[in-house]
Formats: structure tokens, C-alpha cells, sequence
């Protein structure tokens, strides 16, 4: 099993994010709200007129969602796949990350969806 977690920057498309995981048999997320690093160092620097100012010149999202899934081994490209058709692909600037980390332990999972 893995970790699946995926910080996603363009928040517009989380609903259809979750709307094509369920349609593709993907079940089971948990959603936060997120933000960056830069945009929380912003709030509280002296350095937020500079942020500020960049934010207009270069506009990036304030806000993010960071969704957690935990997958049989081989959904992960599944995952990956309809993460990417969604957002337009997490190679493009201020779309999001993936990643996926081992998971020895669990409980609690509910594993038939049928």
C-alpha cells in the first residue's frame, strides 16, 4: 500500500479532481486546505509589500489543497493518470506535486468499495 499525497495548487479543479477519482474507482480522500511557504512567510514578514508586489507582477495561487489517499500498490499510476488529465499535468507551473510513500500499517480502511 502507499501514501498517496498530492498538494494541489490549482484549487479550481479539486471538485473534478474528486469527481474523476470516484468515476475511475478511486475512493477514500482527505482534503486540507494548504498553503506555501512563500505565501505564509508573506503574511508575516517584513518583506510582504515585496510579496505582495510580486504576487501582482507574477500571480500564484494564495491557497492550495492537500489531498491524502491511501492506495493498493499498483492505483498509484491510476492515481497519477487522472491527477494529471485533470489539471492539465503537474509539469506545468503552479499546478501541484505527487508523491508516494510506503505504508507498512493501517486500520480503519474500508478496502471493498463494490
Amino acid at each position: 500500500m502507499q501514501l498517496v499525497t498530492i498538494v494541489l495548487n490549482k484549487v479550481e479543479v479539486l471538485e473534478d479532481l474528486l469527481e474523476s477519482f470516484s468515476d475511475n474507482g478511486i475512493y477514500g480522500a482527505t482534503i486540507l486546505e494548504s498553503q506555501g511557504m512563500a505565501h505564509a512567510l508573506s503574511e508575516t514578514s517584513d518583506m510582504s509589500f515585496m510579496f505582495a508586489l510580486r504576487s501582482v507582477l507574477n500571480p500564484t495561487h494564495s491557497e492550495s489543497r492537500t489531498i491524502f489517499l491511501v492506495a493498493e500498490d499498483e492505483d498509484v499510476k491510476k492515481i497519477s493518470r487522472v491527477t494529471n488529465e485533470v489539471t492539465g499535468g503537474l509539469d506545468q507551473p503552479d499546478t501541484g506535486i505527487l508523491f508516494a510513500l510506503p505504508v507498512t500499517y493501517t486500520e480503519g480502511l474500508m478496502c471493498d468499495h463494490d
